[in-house]
């Protein structure tokens, strides 16, 4: 069994703030933790087994320790043009972890995440590692045990909660994380070495500031391409939500990405949304939906490129209660541009990807000539079952050319208050006039199977 990956730090001249990431190789981080979530839960017992003396601050806090557990098997099948076999993958992934109470202000947060393959591995991982595996289509979840998430967090201002360590960092609703995210459908997410702050001091106001000195990609430590396996930042994300209006919430927002090993990402984007909802009779439940943005990118720190794009997101939808068995039902049109001129386009290498143009990713990084998507989505809440049916209609900015359309389904069901089950399919069309070029001009389908557990 090949050993596992953990992270020291040390404070290099360059950077006096920035901790450089040295690798070192461990025999057991899951182990660990699970000898602590022990530890933690015996403390536990013991406080309260106690005489009923008044608790100290730090067997307070260990009776407080709140612990969680993520156990999630899928299946994948994808049927890629461009490849003469498919890919068939089995992974299990498991994310254990837990969060103390507060000590004189202070607490910590720890988790681990373990990716294992069980049984079927015809599939390339994205790594390199084997390179065996390349005859087959990528299914991004290699084997990997790491941390996810280990931070010491404060919250001693009033208003205010800082963490320093490492960390999930996003700022919109799962899986809608268009320009920071976990990139949460793959089975090992991403994360960040960072320092963050909240702020809700004025009135219906939540001010975020993060300052990002490595990001944690999804290939994990194993991918051959160091690229792949971290972006080495020097990057600061700023986000303002303000929710005081009645029809909606507006969002503010300014990421300046300086990745020292991939100059080309390197870009700033601000940019601000505006969403919500109107209600239209009460009888039915019935609500108006609608949300406008608008971003502009630019070239930044040591990219060098010239980057001048923008990113433009228009929404009008429906949602009600026609009952009859149908809980809910919600029809949306969106309108997407993702910006392009031919040698540059509006990128966003931080998001949750899987979310946008498909879920057949054929789209992760934006076509040169940049992207238009004009998309329909119907969603239903049936007898205790989401179902949810998208039809994409894909182009190009530039040049004004077909790319494609997809089709997405899926369903889920939860069985009870820990486990769910979901079916998901992802069918991508390629348009074969002579401009569209690529893996944008190669159909693809893929089958996805889950049962999850959450704890």
């Amino acid at each position: 069994m090949k050993s596992n990956t953990h992270r020291v730090w040390k404070y290099p001249s360059r950077h006096p703030f920035k901790p450089a990431i040295v690798h070192k190789r461990t025999n057991g981080i899951l182990p660990l933790l699970l000898a602590l979530l022990f530890l933690s839960s015996l403390s536990v017992v013991m406080a309260q087994d106690s005489a009923p003396a008044p608790a100290s601050p730090l067997i307070q806090a260990l009776n407080e320790t709140k612990l969680d557990l993520n156990v999630r098997y899928r299946y994948e099948l994808v049927d890629d043009e461009g490849f003469a076999r498919d890919a068939n993958a089995s992974t299990l992934r498991t994310a254990a972890g837990f969060t103390t109470g507060k000590f004189h202000d202070f607490f910590t947060r720890m988790q681990v995440q373990d990716v294992r393959e069980i049984g079927l591995d015809d599939f390339n991982d994205g790594t390199d590692r084997n390179p065996a595996r390349a005859q087959f289509p990528s299914v991004t979840d290699p084997e990997e045990t790491d941390l996810l998430e280990a931070y010491l967090g404060y919250t001693g201002l009033e208003n205010t909660t800082m963490k320093l360590g490492r960390q999930i960092i996003t700022y919109r609703e799962a899986p809608n994380h268009r320009f920071i995210g976990t990139v949460l459908w793959r089975q090992n997410w991403q994360n960040h070495d960072a320092f963050t702050l909240v702020n809700t001091s004025l009135p219906n106001t939540i001010l975020s500031y993060a300052y990002s000195w490595n990001v944690n990609r999804i290939f994990t430590e194993e991918a051959v391409n160091r690229v792949r396996a971290n972006f080495d930042s020097n990057s600061h994300f700023m986000n303002l939500e303000y929710k005081g209006f009645k029809y909606g919430v507006l969002e503010a927002y300014g990421y300046l990405l300086d990745f020292d090993n991939s100059p080309t990402t390197s870009t700033t984007t601000f940019g601000a949304r505006f969403s919500g909802s109107t209600a239209t009779a009460a009888a039915t439940n019935a609500k108006i939906l609608y949300a406008l943005e608008n971003a502009r990118q630019d070239d930044y720190a040591d990219n060098p490129a010239s980057i001048d794009e923008h990113y433009f997101l228009g929404e009008i939808g429906a949602s009600f209660a026609p009952g009859h068995g149908v809980d809910s039902l919600t029809v949306k049109f969106d309108y997407e541009l993702l910006s392009g001129d031919g040698t540059a386009s509006f990128n966003t290498p931080l998001a949750t990807l899987h979310s946008y143009q498909g879920w057949a990713d054929r789209f992760l990084t934006t076509p040169v000539n940049g992207l238009q998507d004009i998309y329909v989505t119907g969603s239903a809440v049936f007898m205790g079952i989401n179902l949810s049916l998208i039809y994409h209609d894909l182009s190009s900015d530039n040049r004004d050319y077909d790319y494609g359309t997809e089709i997405d389904v899926q369903a889920t069901k939860a069985l009870n208050k820990n486990f769910t089950v979901g079916l998901k399919y992802a069918d991508y069309d390629a348009d074969t006039n002579t401009l569209n070029t690529g893996a944008t001009a190669l159909d693809v389908s893929k089958f996805w199977a889950w049962l999850q557990f959450a704890y």
